[in-house]
């Protein structure tokens, strides 16, 4: 067979993108999707919109180089003319780009303007096709809930969250260990927000596997500065569980992160069953996400997320392929819930630290799932 036959016989995409840029999500993705990366694709781009071109864009001569159009709108790209057949998966990759910010530090990127676009082409096209969205739904909880409620009304297969959940966990340990957690804590770095949903996601990856699953987040404060080191201090927040879970880690500085971390943050969320989840933001003085969680006959398991320190950034060749069996078998390993209910830890985290107070969570204390693939199929 041909490699021109193969590639008119794979499952075709539209990739909607903020930027396409070096080390973008657009490319680290993407880019795979082309064949780089040393990544052997089963699915093919056939479209691109980008939404902002800056001076060091690489979207552009990568389309050129493949014959790939860029279309001027999210419709266009996802109707897809030339083509010959209609498209068979939405990729949104609404990451990177320059878009200002809210006083509650949040990024503004278009998230839900791509979500209606992206609606309202498959509804006038008469397609049902699987959506794959990069990292968090929307930056405020009224266009995360909207999304979410699409989502479910439709009934496409949707994956969603980040890509850190998928590293292996070094050292690995059986996830029946998590079945009677009471505490977990994680470990992470660089942005607020940006980073600290990738955190949210660590936590909630674990707390899922707890017996009976997910039933729901009650409230989430968020600390930050020496208020921090303050509650670890009255023995409110388990200084124990950081220093087991930064031990998983490579290349720590020696100390206590007091020591070396000038503004350290701290989103603490409490579940509807009484798990209580942890997730430190330590600015550079780490570079990698770890965990440290603690069972009910008082157990400690440590362990860090192994997700490469620089290029090819390996942790996207779990996520690309995962991205590819949904398209592939209309089925995403991942709940919706979880990536509505990190969604929702994340803004209302955010929201905690504008305040200075503890927010209570009425949009996510019914969530409840089980962890496991959803049993979606088109």
């Amino acid at each position: 067979m041909s490699e021109r036959t193969k590639r008119t016989e794979r499952k075709k995409v539209a990739a909607i993108v903020t930027e396409y840029r070096p080390d973008s999500h657009a490319e680290v993705i993407i880019g795979r999707l082309f064949g780089l990366f040393g990544y052997a694709p089963q699915i093919e781009v056939v479209s691109l919109y980008l939404d902002q071109v800056p001076s060091n864009d690489l979207g552009t001569a990568e389309a050129q180089q493949r014959g790939i159009p860029i279309y001027g709108s999210i419709m266009e790209a996802i109707a897809a003319p030339h083509a010959g057949s209609p498209i068979d998966g939405v990729l949104l990759i609404g990451e990177h780009g320059d878009y200002p910010w809210n006083e509650k530090r949040q990024k503004l990127y278009p998230r839900r303007y791509f979500f209606e676009e992206t609606f309202r082409a498959l509804d006038l096209l008469g397609l049902s096709v699987p959506i794959f969205n990069d990292k968090h739904l929307a930056y405020c909880m009224q266009d995360a809930e909207w999304i979410y409620r699409e989502l479910m009304k439709r009934g496409l297969p949707f994956l969603g969250g980040s890509s850190i959940p998928l590293a292996p966990q070094v050292p690995s340990y059986p996830s029946g260990k998590l079945k009677q957690v009471k505490e977990i804590f994680v470990v992470s770095w660089l942005g607020i927000e940006s980073y600290g949903f990738h955190g949210m996601e660590v936590l909630q990856a674990a707390a899922e596997q707890r017996k009976g699953g997910e039933t729901g987040v009650t409230s989430i404060q968020t600390l930050e500065g020496r208020s921090v080191w303050a509650a670890m201090d009255r023995g409110e927040v388990p200084e124990d569980l950081m220093m087991q879970a930064l031990g998983s880690l490579r290349d720590v500085p020696p100390g206590h992160p007091r020591d070396h971390v000038d503004v350290p943050v701290l989103f603490i969320i409490t579940y509807t069953d009484g798990l209580k989840g942890y997730v430190l933001q330590l600015q550079r003085f780490i570079r990698e996400w770890g965990l440290a969680f603690r069972e009910a006959n008082g157990e400690v398991t440590a362990a860090r997320c192994d997700s490469g320190m620089g290029r090819p950034y390996k942790h996207f060749d779990k996520l690309t392929e995962q991205i590819e069996q949904m398209v592939l078998t209309g089925r995403s390993p991942v709940r919706k819930e979880r990536t509505f209910i990190t969604t929702g830890m994340i803004n209302l985290a955010m929201e905690s630290l504008h305040l200075g107070k503890k927010i209570d969570s009425p949009q996510l204390c019914s969530i409840s799932y089980t962890h496991r693939a959803e049993e979606e199929y088109i």
